[in-house]
């Protein structure tokens, strides 16, 4: 292993590398700040630029964006106490109550320090953690990977943020999408209606650009309120003893649970931060005091989600399925590149694997750097009109989707896709399972059909393989507990009615 990862550090310290992680990180840290767009936006703007540089270095810089933009939706917020991406939502509690107090600074510092701390954890364990889940991946046939993914999905619908009704229907949209086409068994033609352009399928990067670029621009302009600056002066961003002594247990917790969360299906940073702060104000002595300006509930959150960040890399470098919708565009990056994640990318693009490891470390070692220091220009950027950034976002959109097939209908997608996303978050459904089913839908359909084409027909195959019937039983255990949810709360609404 240690041979590997001096390996992984000679590709990610290769100049041209060296600038995409420095790029990555620098441009995940700015969408973290920019309130609204988030790292799945800022990666799909970016992933045609991306398909013309090197694979290694393309992921280094799209996983640069991901961790980056955790650790930039602190500055936004402390400072306005607006989140400048969801994963930072419960940092606003008590980290812009801190800016009020006076203390912006310790803030910011001990966001930055817990930040750095959970995202180094997160790499170590997943060096140790890759190769073993690789190993034992490959003993997957068809009939466990179509389970494996069929449980993911639905853990992913169970675990949104939105109604797990939403999330189903959002994830159905998603799978119908990835349909269109041609037959990947038979060779026909599906779902395209005449359309010439359809017969290769909707193409991914219009679809993730609409959902999170254009979507986010035509949400953000609807909104009068861009939040309030903070007037407080940010001094002493390194923290005091006594801030450390409070701190350093939140750390500790956030990194560890935010890990684990983070290799779940639709877990991730967001699922990840609300825990942590839950956690700590539960384990807390004087939970009272959350709210007011505490900083162990900056700590554990910031710790949290960008742990989840590292962990969230696991199940797609080791058995080649993305979790979250961001990491699904990770995906989509290396398969366009031809590079198939899973179990054998350790052995058939070593570069890329230890490339990825190396480079964050490396990475969080900028973003160090990037979040104390530059602090002063972090809150610059805050001010720039909305009027200026959009219409940038919007150009970039453009040249980005037009310029990979020189294709007037990726453009006419990608507006529609824009404004599907936008009436999907109008009426409370989350983009992210549509685009997580929409990756995975033709992964889960090969899988079934081979399985199907081994057993020569016979469904029975998903059910006397023990790891097939385990994940199958955990997928409809979880489809009855949204069930149940959902009938508890129509009940619920009937009573009140009553009432």
């Amino acid at each position: 292993m240690w041979t590997d990862i001096l390996y992984g550090f000679q590709v990610a310290v290769a100049p041209l590398n060296l600038l995409f992680c420095f790029v990555g990180v620098f441009l995940g840290t700015l969408m973290g700040v920019l309130p609204g767009i988030g790292p799945a936006g800022a990666m799909a703007i970016l992933l045609p630029i991306s398909l013309q540089i090197t694979p290694v270095g393309s992921i280094i810089m799209l996983a640069g964006i991901y961790y980056g933009s955790m650790y930039g939706g602190s500055t936004t917020s402390i400072l306005v106490s607006i989140p400048g991406e969801p994963a930072s939502v419960m940092t606003c509690i008590d980290g812009h109550q801190m800016a009020l107090n006076g203390k912006a600074g310790p803030a910011l510092g001990i966001a930055a320090f817990a930040s750095f701390i959970a995202g180094t954890f997160s790499v170590v364990v997943l060096m140790f953690l890759a190769g073993p889940l690789a190993t034992l991946a490959l003993k997957f046939g068809p009939p466990e990977f179509f389970a494996l993914v069929l449980m993911g999905l639905t853990l992913a619908t169970y675990l949104s943020r939105t109604s797990p009704v939403k999330a189903f229907m959002s994830a159905l949209l998603g799978m119908l999408l990835s349909w269109v086409g041609i037959d990947l068994v038979n060779g026909t033609s599906r779902f395209t209606f005449g359309v010439l352009e359809l017969s290769d399928g909707v193409g991914v990067i219009p679809l993730v650009m609409g959902l999170f670029g254009l979507s986010e621009v035509f949400l953000e302009l609807e909104k009068s309120d861009a939040g309030t600056l903070t007037k407080t002066r940010i001094t002493n961003l390194l923290p005091n003893r006594e801030e450390w002594r409070q701190s350093a247990w939140p750390i500790a917790r956030g990194s560890v649970m935010g890990f684990f969360l983070g290799i779940l299906p639709g877990g991730g940073g967001i699922i990840a931060n609300f825990m942590a702060y839950i956690m700590e104000k539960r384990l807390s002595k004087h939970p009272e005091r959350f709210g007011t300006g505490e900083i162990a509930g900056v700590a554990g959150p910031e710790a949290a989600n960008n742990s989840a960040a590292g962990g969230a890399l696991i199940p797609l470098l080791s058995l080649g399925i993305p979790m979250n919708a961001t990491v699904a565009l990770l995906f989509a990056a290396l398969m366009i590149h031809g590079v198939r994640p899973g179990p054998m990318l350790i052995t058939e693009h070593p570069e890329v694997f230890w490339g990825i490891v190396a480079s964050m470390y490396i990475g969080n070692v900028m973003l160090l750097i990037l979040n104390l220091p530059l602090i002063g220009m972090w809150v610059k950027v805050l001010k720039v009109p909305y009027r200026i950034v959009f219409p940038m976002i919007v150009l970039f959109c453009i040249i980005g989707v037009y310029a990979i097939n020189l294709s007037t209908m990726d453009l006419k997608l990608m507006l529609g896709f824009g404004v599907l996303g936008y009436l999907l978050r109008k009426f409370g459904y989350d983009p992210a399972p549509l685009c997580l089913a929409f990756i995975l839908g033709p992964l889960l359909e090969v899988a079934m059909r081979q399985s199907l084409l081994l057993s020569q027909g016979r469904f029975s195959v998903f059910f006397t393989r023990p790891l097939a019937a385990v994940c199958l039983a955990t997928a409809a255990v979880l489809l009855v507990m949204n069930l149940l949810s959902l009938l508890k709360q129509r009940q619920g609404e009937r009573s009140a009615k009553g009432a």
